[in-house]
């Protein structure tokens, strides 16, 4: 047996080096070969214009998402540009329009509610134009939105409140809701989550529903507010980060321990924010993962070149619930890493 052993591994090196000796002097291998999938990919991207329409610049969010965009997609020749409507709707639409002839190849929109720019949208879909929404939607399904899912973010986010707060639980029930702009897809989706919940939790009371329209001052006045007529308020689920941390401010002011869960891109403020007490709970829908489903999305539809407007794919993002206890130094994100 073992005679008959080492013959065959003998035989199986003789056959392995010859087939070793053959590959070295095959010239083809010797000089490499080319990856057959290089130059299609490449001619799909070449030349390629890809225009950000956000809500406005400046945010954490929107900066974000053109600074992943561009480190993506511009060394593969496509170009990123940007048309920033800074907060008014209608120079958003009018950007929107002024590229309905000038045709670039796709489109990223971030939409300011469900309904103002739909039917612009629509319309690029008919000019030929891709066009790719995100993590706010419009009720005009285009090719494809990549975003949270706000109606699941809304429902696990009450649950974290009945947790809290329920009755069940040792709480009081009594909870108020700061929102965005009431239209939002943010917001309304949000809301429509939220309502899931609490529609089978009777024993919870929303003392407080308010928009306080993303401006952080006026989340501020609306918390301190609903404070003081309601000083034993036990939760307060917020809309946005960036806009809760006028909600903290009150709660630190009125002295009171409220629970505070939001939600926003998983910048390095809201770990800061967490940190420093400024929020309970943070929901992180990861910016940078977000770029990335977009230019991956972009990249896909120059290459395999649908009609557009004729599938429509959606890409939620995964959520990371993130509190002081079980954050690290790598849960948030900042532009310089």
């Amino acid at each position: 047996m073992r005679i008959l052993k080492s013959a065959a591994v003998a035989a199986t090196l003789a056959i392995g080096a010859a087939t070793g000796l053959a590959g070295a002097s095959a010239p083809g291998n010797a000089q490499g070969i080319d990856d057959p999938t290089r130059a299609p990919f490449y001619q799909a991207m070449e030349g390629k214009t890809v225009v950000f329409v956000p809500v406005a610049m400046g945010l954490d969010l929107t900066e974000g998402w053109a600074a992943g965009m561009r480190e993506t997609l511009e060394p593969f020749g496509i170009t990123v540009e940007i048309r920033d409507p800074n907060w008014s709707t209608d120079a958003g639409a009018q950007a929107i329009t002024s590229l309905l002839s000038e045709k670039p190849d796709a489109i990223v929109v971030h939409n300011p509610d469900v309904q103002s720019y739909a039917r612009l949208l629509r319309k690029a879909e008919q000019a030929g134009i891709y066009v790719v929404q995100v993590n706010m939607n419009s009720s005009y399904s285009t090719d494809a939105f990549v975003g949270a899912d706000y109606v699941s973010m809304g429902e696990r986010m009450a649950r974290k409140l009945i947790d809290r707060c329920g009755p069940a639980n040792g709480g009081n029930g009594k909870i108020a809701i700061v929102q965005g702009v009431l239209t939002a897809a943010a917001s309304a989706y949000q809301m429509k989550g939220i309502n899931n919940v609490l529609e089978a939790n009777p024993d919870m009371r929303v003392v407080s529903n308010q928009a306080a329209d993303w401006d952080a001052t006026k989340a501020k006045n609306i918390a301190a507010t609903v404070l003081q007529q309601h000083p034993d308020l036990c939760g307060i689920v917020g809309f946005w980060d960036v806009m809760d941390i006028g909600t903290g401010a009150a709660i630190k002011e009125a002295g009171k321990d409220v629970y505070l869960i939001t939600s926003g891109g998983g910048n390095q403020s809201a770990c800061d924010g967490l940190e420093k007490g400024t929020y309970s709970e943070v929901v992180s829908y990861d910016v940078p993962g977000q770029a990335r489903d977009i230019s991956m999305t972009v990249m896909r539809l120059f290459q395999n070149q649908p009609e557009p407007g004729a599938a429509k794919t959606t890409l939620f993002s995964p959520l990371t619930f993130l509190t002081k206890e079980n954050m690290t130094p790598g849960s948030c994100w900042t532009l310089d890493r």
